[in-house]
């Protein structure tokens, strides 16, 4: 039995060998081969359990010692443990490879993949090369070793010339282990379509071939693919399934998402944290309360519950809180067992969302004072907090505090958040000051803050400067050109409005348009776009709608006509107002859901008008509204929006 010792110790070896054993009595040859198999697989065993260079180093002097030095099964246990603990390949590695007269492709594949591992990369392939001189063949492990080199430093080029080699070489074509990692390997470097010329030709596939591109095509926004893909699997495990579920998330279908995990449910496959993440994910997009406590309950009985699992818990709290329901959110933070940065910076953003500044400050106060440090993304919550709440001084003293006494550099989205700040705030001028102040070339978000305060504010001459800016760097983003136009119609200036409409028209852009949706009776999401007059309850939204419309004139309710960025005529921008994509929400949640309170989700920001008509609609109704714009969350409660009218 070999014992390790824990010092370093100079050992010396004497030459002895398992032909000594000739010298005692005659022993076959068979027995004298069992033995050394025996002692062979011990060595095997004891290098798996190495945790130190010392205790590697003591198995290879017994190694020695035994007579086993040119024995390549042990040394190539040897090798691998060695590059496990981080052992650099050109020294003892290097030396204990050289001391074998004739290593076997196994003992070569040891030290290519070590380079392959460890760097530099070319050494691998030198080693390849050297190998295939002294006329040793390659295994498969040899090919996948350097493929995942290939893949780790992103070189394509290398990668199909020893993706060439596999061919030249022959007998690799069916090989499923050797094929899934080229797969691998092209995904990585981005080259999916050569990834799918290597899945269609293969031989043999198993689960990993299919979801390695499954994923993939999710990853690069072709979800269509991915779908396509997955219903031609045979077998769909747990991974397949939540590469779906994550996948439509990834990709802005939320729908879709959930869909395939009540597919995924009623397949009876197993849920894990990851997949639940992902539905949550969906659930946080769609807004929808009665998916949302689904989803909780399936985590509970899952066994990964929010109380006990951070991961969960934390995806948990921020699905609430887009969902509307900010006090669920808490009541999840409260329970958790376990909470960490993710849980108190998803909180932190929760409250900020939805106006809650002193909460979001109180929570971050409370965090600090903990074990727990911030994050980029909670001073990210609070200075979004401070934003909707107009808390200028508060939000400055935080930005300046954030590397000073927490070691966070200010990012740009920091920064995003600061022009945000400022120019909500009319101090439009000092934000202009902060963004040529950056150290670093402020991106797209930056200079989208400062279009937005300017739209609030009415500052053409800012405006154009920020959207020149995005022209370039966003070159095709609608919403900055429509934006742009309609700061240029509220101020009044047409010919300017026309020459970005002539611009947008250049490019072949369309404007998306405005949707809204809002939770019916069952959970069923009922969709509305503007002007749109499909729903099978057009005829009584319609009716609802004039007479909410009429209820409000008595509390003194004026269209406002400056919402609407075409010179028309007023009569025409008032039947514009009207088609609202969210008024007409508004008119369905009145008419189908009694008593409760409305919760309404739009794509793009909400227009003052409309803003004015939920005000007064929760007022004349009693009801509670809740609407989740592209910015933030208003709860209009008795005429008053949680907002401020500061959004």
């Amino acid at each position: 039995m070999v014992k390790f010792c824990t010092k370093t110790s100079l050992f010396i070896f004497p030459k002895t060998s398992c032909h000594q054993l000739q010298t005692q009595s005659f022993i076959p040859f068979s027995v004298r081969q069992e033995h050394k198999n025996i002692l062979e697989s011990r060595l095997v065993s004891i290098l798996h359990g190495c945790a130190h260079i010392n205790q590697a180093k003591q198995v290879h002097a017994h190694i020695v010692r035994k007579g086993l030095d040119q024995c390549c099964y042990v040394l190539t246990k040897l090798l691998r443990t060695l590059t496990k603990l981080d052992v650099p390949m050109g020294s003892y590695p290097r030396l204990v490879f050289q001391q074998v007269e004739y290593p076997n492709p196994f003992l070569w594949t040891a030290l290519i993949r070590g380079y392959a591992l460890q760097g530099p990369l070319m050494e691998s392939v030198l080693l390849y090369n050297s190998m295939r001189r002294r006329g040793s063949g390659p295994v498969s492990f040899t090919f996948t070793a350097l493929f995942k080199a290939c893949s780790a430093a992103l070189d394509v080029n290398l990668g199909t010339q020893v993706h060439a080699q596999t061919i030249l070489v022959g007998g690799f074509g069916s090989d499923l282990y050797v094929g899934n990692t080229l797969i691998d390997m092209y995904v990585k470097c981005g080259c999916l379509d050569c990834g799918r010329r290597v899945f269609d030709e293969m031989l043999d596939r198993d689960v990993i071939s299919w979801t390695s591109l499954i994923v993939a095509y999710a990853k690069s926004g072709n979800i269509e693919a991915a779908s396509e893909l997955f219903d031609g699997l045979p077998t769909k495990d747990m991974v397949a399934w939540t590469a779906m579920v994550t996948g439509y998330a990834q990709n802005a279908k939320p729908r879709e998402a959930l869909e395939a995990f009540e597919r995924m449910q009623a397949a009876g496959v197993k849920t894990d944290e990851v997949t639940l993440v992902g539905v949550i994910s969906a659930c946080a997009q769609l807004g929808a309360a009665k998916y949302a406590n689904w989803v909780r309950d399936v985590a509970e009985q899952s066994g990964l519950g929010p109380t006990s699992n951070v991961v969960v818990g934390s995806a948990l709290i921020d699905m609430y809180a887009k969902c509307g329901s900010v006090e669920d959110a808490y009541k999840v933070f409260e329970k958790m067992e376990e909470k960490n940065v993710y849980s108190y910076s998803s909180m932190i953003v929760g409250f900020a969302m939805h106006g809650l500044a002193d909460a979001a400050l109180e929570l971050f106060n409370g965090m600090v004072k903990t074990e727990i440090k911030p994050n980029r993304v909670t001073f990210i919550g609070v200075l979004t907090a401070c934003s909707h709440a107009g808390m200028v001084e508060k939000g400055k003293q935080l930005f300046a505090m954030m590397q000073e006494c927490y070691g966070v550099a200010p990012a740009d989205d920091h920064y995003a958040c600061m022009v945000d700040l400022l120019g909500r705030a009319g101090r439009l001028e000092e934000a202009l000051n902060l963004v040529k102040l950056m150290p670093m070339n402020p991106h797209g978000a930056v200079w989208g803050a400062l279009l937005g305060s300017c739209r609030i504010h009415g500052n053409p001459d800012i405006a154009w400067i920020a959207a020149s800016h995005l022209f370039e760097l966003e070159p095709n983003n609608i919403g900055n050109y429509i934006l742009l136009s309609n700061i240029y119609a509220s101020a009044g200036m047409w010919d300017d409005v026309t020459k970005i409409r002539k611009l947008m028209r250049a490019k072949g852009l369309k404007k998306n348009p405005g949707c809204s949706w809002v939770e019916g009776k069952k959970g069923i999401i009922h969709e509305f776009f503007a002007g749109d007059m499909s729903h099978p309850k057009t005829r009584e939204i319609k009716q609802a709608l004039e007479d909410l419309l009429d209820g409000l004139k008595y509390l003194g309710y004026q269209p406002k006509l400056s919402c609407v960025a075409y010179d028309i005529s007023d009569e025409e921008k008032k039947r514009l107002l009207m088609s609202h994509s969210e008024k007409l929400a508004l008119a369905f949640g009145l008419l189908t859901s009694a008593g409760c309170t409305i919760r309404i989700v739009k794509n793009l920001r909400i227009c003052e008008d409309c803003h004015s008509v939920m005000c007064g609609a929760s007022q004349i109704t009693g009801r509670e509204i809740v609407v989740r714009d592209n910015m933030r969350f208003h709860h209009f409660r008795n005429g008053t929006c949680s907002c401020g009218n500061f959004w």
